[in-house]
């Protein structure tokens, strides 16, 4: 922007020529106004950021003592947790950092649900929020079959061999993602390759573009009011304050709480009793012994169970995959005028509240051995969710709300 030109002189003249690191600087963080309510659910952005360094930072240092090799790989986990220097607080860290990963990427899409950040004019936002989130599907699937257990291989062999019942181009599919007819160190390659190089190239350039199409329209708030609406003499929007150091400083607090919780669970209690390193993973993969309860870890497990909901696996992955996709089209599905959850009616909220419920217990679902009672639950659980989007859809077209205030509230 013009406006946030500043001249310099000296080395950060030299650079500001060259590159324009104080216009960017300016831009972005000291002239960047950001509304002025900004409450408890907006630290988890940038607490998504720091994940996402921790995992690139401690797996670029565990690839240096590990080789996609099945013979191998399993002992060189353990190599790495023995007998490497630190090695075992690298893989904890490393290991804590994915489900920290879901568990704030979890939450900040449960503020965009209740605040309506994906709605006009942040469509774009919420679409490449959504692709991050799938690439962080598929980054964690990868990453979780590479130390080689035994969970992690009839895991990767029950999810790949999904691709394998689409009709005609199945078998070609599912040799094609496991690069052999079985999981095998092919597989193992393939896996490695993309989860250490591929997609996380993906990754930080959608973070990129999330960024920059957030700092392009501006920042929702808890009001749901466009700030950029009302500005003084100077443009500057009256309810807006510079990100820097308002906020800034407000997320280095919001940093240091979790990584008190975050680094209390990697000294204390790192596989979180099963929930974040499986206790059948302990044991080296083995294609002659199937484990018990095969299941994915925690943060799939929602969608596991929505799978296994269809008795074909081909409808059953449809369906699955349907619940992803589903949430892509939320800007399009939510026809109100009104944004924050402030401002809406019982009906939105009761029907929020049984879709978040729906996804949490049907998580658990997808962690425990079904009966009869279990598998009649997760039919009814799996029909709130998708009900949810049809709700939306018809109830927000002609939809009452309490009045909407010029200005920010406090």
């Amino acid at each position: 922007m013009a406006s946030n030109e500043v001249k310099t002189t000296g080395l950060l003249g030299w650079f500001d020529k060259r590159l324009p690191v104080t216009s960017m600087w300016n831009d972005h963080m000291a002239k960047y106004y950001a509304p002025k309510n900004f409450n408890f659910w907006y630290f988890f952005g940038s607490l998504a950021l720091l994940v996402l360094v921790n995992q690139l930072l401690t797996g670029v240092w565990l690839t240096m003592h590990y080789k996609p090799d099945a013979a191998q790989a399993f002992g060189l986990v353990e190599y790495i947790m023995r007998d490497v220097p630190w090695g075992w607080l690298i893989r904890y860290l490393h290991t804590t950092g994915a489900s920290a990963f879901f568990v704030v990427v979890y939450l900040h899409m449960f503020r965009g649900l209740m605040y309506g950040s994906y709605k006009k004019p942040r469509e774009l936002i919420w679409t490449f929020g959504m692709i991050i989130y799938v690439a962080l599907m598929a980054e964690a699937f990868m990453g979780y079959v590479l130390p080689w257990g035994n969970m992690s291989f009839w895991g990767a062999k029950v999810i790949t061999q999904l691709f394998g019942t689409i009709p005609y181009i199945g078998d070609t599919l599912l040799e094609g993602i496991r690069g052999d007819y079985n999981i095998s160190d092919a597989t193992l390659n393939r896996f490695f390759a993309l989860h250490v190089v591929a997609v996380p190239i993906v990754l930080l350039i959608l973070v990129f573009l999330h960024i920059a199409a957030l700092h392009s329209v501006g920042s929702n708030n808890p009001d749901g009011i466009e700030i950029k609406k009302n500005k003084d003499e100077n443009g500057i929007p009256k309810d807006g304050i510079p990100f820097h150091p308002y906020y800034s400083v407000k997320d280095i607090f919001g940093i240091g709480m979790f990584l008190i919780i975050f680094l209390g669970i990697v000294f204390l209690k790192p596989d979180m009793g099963g929930l974040f390193l499986e206790h059948d993973n302990f044991n080296i993969a083995n294609p002659g012994s199937t484990p018990e309860h095969i299941k994915p870890v925690w943060y799939f497990t929602p969608f596991f169970a929505i799978l296994k909901v269809v008795p074909n696996p081909f409808g059953g992955m449809i369906v699955m995959f349907s619940a992803i996709i589903a949430l892509f089209l939320l800007p399009w599905v939510d026809r109100s005028e009104v944004k924050s959850i402030r401002y809406r009616l019982m009906p939105f909220k009761l029907a929020l509240t049984a879709f978040v419920t729906s996804f949490v217990v049907l998580g658990y679902l997808g962690m425990v051995s079904w009966g009869a009672g279990e598998k009649l639950l997760a039919q009814v659980l799996t029909g709130v969710y998708f009900l949810y989007f049809v709700f939306l859809f018809v109830y927000t077209k002609n939809e009452k709300h309490k009045p909407i205030p010029e200005r920010l509230t406090h």
